[in-house]
């Protein structure tokens, strides 16, 4: 078994997470080891920090490949991620609605339609990335924090700040 197989097989309509290191590449499996997948110029296995070009396109074109040939020396997973939130969508429907989009060129976004969105609009009907919501939520996290921080440093300073010109004024 390869280094990075599964040891269940995926079946047509799941999601497939595929470990780029920095970030998530997503496909959806369609049957026969093939995948279907959203793919900016700059996405392909072994790319490394290549791959990260992506946020510099705003097109990405439908691709059908192996998924072998996608993942490389990747690790990857099964992900259904939002089964647990949204009804999946018939199998039939999922397959006739990605192999309909192939060979298109789609606008691309890292933060709006990326290829996270692509596979849960086509599996569940909502284009959804929960890579995008850690990393704004993240981001406010530490947006929020900067700010406390700051607010806090400016309370004290000038709290001690004054507590210092009284000791001044009474030497």
């Amino acid at each position: 078994m390869a280094p990075n197989q599964l040891e269940v097989k995926p079946e047509p309509g799941d999601l497939i997470e595929i470990f780029r290191g920095t970030y998530q590449h997503w496909a959806i499996y369609v049957g026969e080891g093939y995948i279907i997948h959203l793919a900016p110029p700059s996405e392909h296995a072994e790319a490394g920090a290549c791959s990260m070009m992506s946020v510099l396109y705003d097109k990405a074109k439908v691709k059908k490949e192996q998924l072998w040939d996608v993942v490389g020396n990747d690790q990857y997973v099964i992900n259904n991620l939002l089964d647990d939130k949204y009804e999946p969508r018939p199998i039939s429907v999922i397959l006739r609605d990605a192999h309909s989009l192939l060979r298109q060129e789609l606008p691309y976004c890292v933060f709006s339609g990326n290829c996270e969105h692509f596979v849960t609009e086509l599996r569940y009907g909502k284009a959804e990335s929960r890579q995008v919501r850690k990393v704004v939520e993240v981001g406010i996290g530490i947006g929020i924090a900067t700010v406390i921080s700051v607010g806090v440093f400016a309370a004290a300073s000038a709290f001690f700040g004054s507590r210092n010109k009284e000791k001044k004024r009474t030497h």
